[in-house]
């Protein structure tokens, strides 16, 4: 028993010696650029057609996504019961090297009532592990974690 206890010691022993070892030599080296066979010169990179949905597409997987959300982290039962005033702000604004999107802003109405404004961008390739479109929204007034913060003003372009 005896034996066992100290070959595990000793083997933790050699296991910090090497992590620490590898950590100097891996600190000690200064970055390089890549190597001519590393560079893929976009024939294995993302290739962005710029098929990016209209803005009426993304009303659904808003629905769904805010009705989950509220039930599910904020214990709310709002829901989403119509848009209206929805119309596209923005196609690719930034330089065209970048992923394509089409910023969006309308409004929503609650099951309790309440107007609210929402901005929201529909992202080629932006989906689930790069499939498919994604969507990236916020309900101003109702971004609980501040995650688009100042009113949702970081949603839009």
């Amino acid at each position: 028993m005896r034996d066992l206890a100290t070959s595990s010691k000793h083997f933790g022993l050699i296991r910090f010696g090497f992590a620490a070892l590898f950590a100097l030599l891996a600190l000690g080296r200064p970055a390089h650029a890549a190597w001519p066979w590393e560079l893929n010169f976009g024939l294995f990179g993302p290739k962005y057609d710029g098929r990016v949905a209209v803005c009426e597409k993304a009303l659904g997987t808003i629905t769904a996504q805010f009705r989950e959300k509220e039930s599910k982290f904020w214990n709310s039962k709002l829901q989403i019961v119509s848009y209206g005033n929805i119309h596209e702000i923005a196609f690719r604004p930034w330089q065209s090297d970048n992923i394509p999107r089409r910023y969006c802003t309308g409004s929503v109405q609650l099951n309790d009532g309440a107007v609210h404004a929402l901005n929201y961008s529909i992202i080629e390739d932006g989906g689930f592990a790069g499939y498919g479109q994604g969507v990236e929204w916020c309900v101003v007034g109702l971004d609980r974690n501040w995650a688009y913060n100042p009113a949702c003003k970081a949603a839009a372009p």
